[in-house]
């Protein structure tokens, strides 16, 4: 069996308040495409659909005209989406027994009472069944009813309420399994200061949210979403595939590109990366005016400019410009060192917790930890 491993569309995403619904198009399109030409028999999108939980009409437009077009080319491929965090759980849930009778499976939320379990999807080749687990994003809060609490009454850790409620599924071990979840996993001994985080992901004050990736070893395949940069979580076969489209400048020079999955008998598996070209890259330009100026293009770019000596700003602003006419940002190195790996980006939301470090001004560590708690205890109980 053959299938395609997608997620962290973020369809509706602003780049520094550019518009990316063309090159959106434009990748989808280019992954039908793909699909079609490899005959795949069936897409996996591990979550993140949109880039907000109540997208916009144009957004919804976007994925309509991607999931139509794909169910056109190709009629008897199924489609398998999970609600990531950006989504609205409720909102990916709809119309879920509908679209189901047209090979298309929508699941915005986990199981939350006695009696319910995850979706499982059932595909068939030459070789027997293929289960398809079907896990959106879970909070511990979404599950307690089924995970329980700890001992004082509180919420599980992410770890442990992802562990009690993937184990309550009787996986048959001698059948080939793939689970698809949308959270971060980190294998057993790393510590999540060290995985390389991209600017567009929400995270987490303290990682709270890291799950322990060996309640991932009873399933053949894990197709993981969340992380926006390709990664593998302790075995070629539990892998984030990160997104098709880069979402922040964190991401200039990444290849991005899909995970062809192919199944053959129990134990028999491999990946291949199916490269995606976009529209337009994202890139960072470094160098004094004059070499930047040289390097002109249609690209979205962030200008880093080296120049020592005092630049005419309107005269420089209308030169690159003029050169770049996507361009994102323009920053003087020589004013404020950036570490464009690590640092912020304009435009989007700032750590809620160094904020209020940087507010509070000096903080002990009993304070910090109690600030951390009150933050992920709103973060918590916000609404999608």
């Amino acid at each position: 069996m053959k299938f395609f491993h997608l997620s962290d569309l973020h369809i509706g995403l602003k780049l520094f308040n550019r518009d990316l619904r063309e090159d959106q198009e434009y990748i989808l399109r280019q992954i039908t495409d793909i699909a079609v030409r490899e005959q795949t028999q069936a897409v996996v999108i591990a979550g993140d659909i949109y880039d907000k939980a109540v997208p916009s009409a144009e957004a919804v437009e976007v994925f309509d005209r991607f999931i139509a077009g794909l169910n056109s080319a190709l009629p008897d491929t199924t489609v398998m989406l999970i609600a990531g965090n950006h989504d609205s759980g409720p909102r990916i849930n709809c119309f879920r027994s509908v679209l189901s009778r047209q090979n298309v499976y929508m699941i915005g939320q986990p199981p939350k009472t006695e009696g319910e379990q995850m979706e499982k999807v059932v595909l068939e080749d030459g070789f027997g069944p293929v289960n398809f687990y079907l896990l959106p994003f879970v909070r511990p809060s979404m599950v307690k009813q089924l995970t329980g609490v700890d001992e004082n009454g509180n919420n599980l850790s992410y770890n442990e309420a992802l562990r009690r409620l993937i184990g309550r599924e009787e996986v048959d071990v001698s059948q080939r399994n793939v689970i698809v979840s949308h959270q971060f996993y980190l294998p057993s001994g790393t510590d999540a200061e060290d995985v390389e985080r991209m600017d567009s992901e929400m995270r987490t004050v303290g990682n709270i949210d890291q799950v322990s990736a060996d309640i991932l070893e009873r399933f053949d395949y894990a197709a993981l979403g969340h992380i926006h940069k390709p990664m593998k979580v302790g075995s070629e076969f539990f892998r984030y595939c990160g997104t098709p489209l880069a979402c922040s400048v964190s991401e200039a020079g990444q290849q991005k590109g899909i995970i062809m999955v192919e199944l053959g008998e129990k134990g028999d598996r491999k990946t291949t990366i199916l490269p995606l070209e976009p529209l337009r890259q994202v890139r960072v330009i470094r160098g004094d005016l004059k070499e930047v100026l040289r390097e002109g293009c249609g690209d979205y770019v962030t200008v880093i400019l080296t120049d020592k000596v005092d630049l005419d700003v309107f005269d420089m602003q209308d030169k690159i410009r003029s050169a770049f006419p996507n361009l994102l940002e323009i920053r003087r190195e020589a004013l404020r060192r950036t570490d464009y790996a690590r640092g912020h980006v304009a435009g989007e939301e700032l750590d809620p917790f160094e904020l209020c470090c940087a507010f509070l001004n000096e903080t002990d560590d009993e304070e910090k930890e109690l600030l951390r708690d009150v933050i992920n205890t709103v973060q918590e109980v916000m609404p999608e």
